[in-house]
């Protein structure tokens, strides 16, 4: 398998694709192109929209990697996006057949929360350990399980496909109990007034004790469902990102107690969203998914 150095990739979310060259030499962005195109658009103008902004990096060598959430199969480039609230339309498109056409390139697909925990494990707060998690926390709860450069999605010591969100604490859902659907629930239950979750922070700063409890308790049910998960995985360390980590002086403490005395360290991730550019190039190099 060709060994890239410079590598074109697409990082494509619900709102927004980006375009960019990545040098893994210097773990730099060379050039970056961001469109925001409708997740609700047609197939049509999705692809068009993603190979638009990939035109934008002008003629580029070699293969491209294209970073995508699930549910895709990410072998085959087709998507199976069926009743998720976004990108409906590409449900059974080949994907990586029309880019492939377009960019007149190789195109290789890796998921979008493997590509993070990828980035941040090769240039960010991971950098240099063996084995690491990362998780992001925001509208839901994404994980990347990372073994020495590799990201680890089946197996005993990951949860199913290696996604945190799938997971159960005390007979509920993770995402009922740490998300932004259920924090805010849990604010409204707790203080009668609809509040979002960076709203329920500076209240909880402000000295509010209703608010600090909702947050303690669902930032330590983060600790408390990965933990299990660390310890089968070896991990060395865990990585927390997402939006919600802006408020790194309240969720760190509730994770570091519902972790309970786990042996790792905990870090904040320190590439934000060039960790998921970097994290696609280095797979793009070279190295493929067990």
């Amino acid at each position: 398998m060709t060994q890239q150095q410079v590598v074109p990739v697409l990082e494509v979310g619900g709102t927004h694709v980006t375009a960019a060259l990545v040098d893994l030499a210097s773990h730099g962005v060379l050039a970056e192109h961001r469109g925001h195109p409708d997740a609700h658009g047609t197939a049509e103008s999705l692809l068009g929209a993603w190979i638009d902004a990939a035109r934008l990096l002008g003629p580029v060598e070699g293969d491209w990697v294209v970073a995508m959430p699930g549910p895709f199969d990410y072998a085959s480039g087709v998507g199976r996006f069926r009743d998720v609230g976004k990108f409906d339309s590409l449900d059974g498109v080949d994907v990586g057949t029309a880019l492939r056409a377009a960019l007149d390139a190789d195109v290789r697909f890796v998921n979008d929360a493997d590509a993070y925990g990828l980035g941040e494990w090769f240039a960010g707060a991971a950098q240099g350990s063996s084995r690491a998690v990362l998780l992001t926390l925001g509208t839901g709860l994404g994980s990347a399980f990372v073994a020495d450069g590799v990201p680890v999605d089946d197996g005993d010591s990951v949860p199913l496909d290696g996604e945190i969100h799938f997971a159960t604490l005390r007979g509920l859902p993770i995402e009922e109990v740490v998300s932004r659907r259920a924090l805010m629930a849990a604010g409204i239950a707790a203080t009668g007034v609809e509040r979002d979750v960076h709203e329920l922070a500076i209240a909880a700063r402000g000295g509010e004790a209703a608010a600090s409890s909702v947050l303690a308790s669902g930032f330590a049910a983060v600790g408390e469902v990965i933990r299990p998960w660390l310890e089968r995985f070896d991990a060395e360390v865990l990585v927390i990102g997402g939006s919600m980590s802006r408020s790194w002086d309240l969720v760190e403490p509730a994770v570091l107690a519902g972790l309970d005395g786990w042996s790792g360290r905990l870090e904040r991730a320190a590439l934000g969203d060039t960790a998921p550019l970097l994290g696609a190039a280095w797979f793009g190099r070279g190295v493929d998914v067990v």
